[in-house]
């Protein structure tokens, strides 16, 4: 039996030994022959045989080289960032509203006349450090411009769902700035959340959903997603294993019916107003066919992304999977 330190000094040679010696020093079968073959060729060469001088040299040029890399890379993103930021303030400037309905009617106008304008608009908004009071500012503002431009439904989601516990309050926020748009002539206004009643006219309404409104406002959250897809999976098995339903019935087409009637239908465009496509928890269902539009390096909301969404989605090409 070896003694204990005969044992350390050949496992400290054993670890001291190359890793190419000590697989070269092994019996292998073929198949182990090529697979080491493959592996000894992306390794790299001996450290001993390359020298202290060539290890240097070589870790340098590494370091030049992404330094090189890094640079470009942050020029390319500084231009970027000027070029975008340059031109939405170009169209800011000449296409500001002035809260006038007829100028933002004036700015759809053509979009109407091709025939390819959204119903249904969604926008992602997120609350920040600046509390409640800006994310409803910015609701109301999204409202009006949906409102003058003829879009009659739209779908604000937000994922902690704040905006479900204020829908009187959000409600109130929206007639107020609709009021400063369009005077006392202000557009029907229904602001409801699923599962809830909707707020309308200053009240509260159940016997109101199928009249008629100008501006519909629908809030969703991160629970309307893939929870409410969970939740009702769960009550399709319970009624097919109580016999109420069949598991031939359930289809794609009965999901996609429960999910219309209870949540909400697929919007035609979402628009992100951050700078990159961040769905922060989106419901997935109804994202099939939703053209999804941002502008690179945006911060805040602002018409003149509400304006380049519209434009884009007129440009947008619908093929279906064909």
């Amino acid at each position: 039996m070896a003694s204990a330190g005969s044992v350390s000094s050949s496992a400290a040679q054993f670890s001291a030994e190359p890793f190419k010696a000590v697989l070269r020093s092994r019996k292998k079968t073929p198949e182990a022959l090529e697979r080491e073959r493959l592996v000894l060729s992306h390794l790299p060469p001996d450290e001993v045989a390359q020298g202290p001088v060539r290890r240097f040299l070589w870790t340098q040029v590494y370091k030049f080289v992404l330094l090189v890399i890094h640079t470009l890379f942050s020029i390319y993103l500084r231009l970027r960032w000027v070029y975008n930021t340059v031109y939405s303030h170009a169209i800011s400037v000449l296409y500001y509203h002035h809260r006038t309905p007829q100028l933002i009617e004036k700015d759809v106008r053509d979009l109407k006349e091709r025939g390819k304008f959204p119903k249904h608009l969604s926008v992602v908004l997120e609350l920040q450090r600046d509390g409640l009071d800006k994310l409803i500012d910015e609701l109301a503002e999204i409202a009006c411009w949906c409102a003058c431009a003829g879009i009659p439904r739209l779908s604000v989601y937000e994922k902690t769902g704040i905006l479900k516990s204020y829908i009187a309050t959000s409600h109130r926020a929206m007639a107020q700035q609709l009021r400063l748009y369009f005077g006392r002539s202000r557009p029907t206004l229904r602001v409801h959340a699923p599962h809830s009643r909707p707020f309308a006219n200053g009240d509260v309404s159940t016997d109101d959903e199928d009249q008629h409104v100008d501006l519909e406002v629908m809030f969703i959250s991160e629970e309307d997603g893939r929870e409410s897809l969970v939740d009702l999976t769960k009550t399709l098995c319970d009624m097919a294993q109580r016999g109420k339903l069949s598991s031939d019935d359930v289809s794609i087409e009965l999901v996609d019916a429960e999910i219309k009637e209870t949540i909400m239908d697929e919007p035609d465009l979402l628009v992100l107003f951050s700078s990159s496509i961040t769905l922060k928890g989106y419901p997935p269902w109804q994202l099939r066919l939703t053209e999804i539009y941002n502008v690179q390096d945006n911060q805040g909301v602002g018409y003149q992304v509400f304006l380049r969404a519209l434009h884009r989605f007129a440009r947008t090409e619908m093929r279906f999977g064909r």
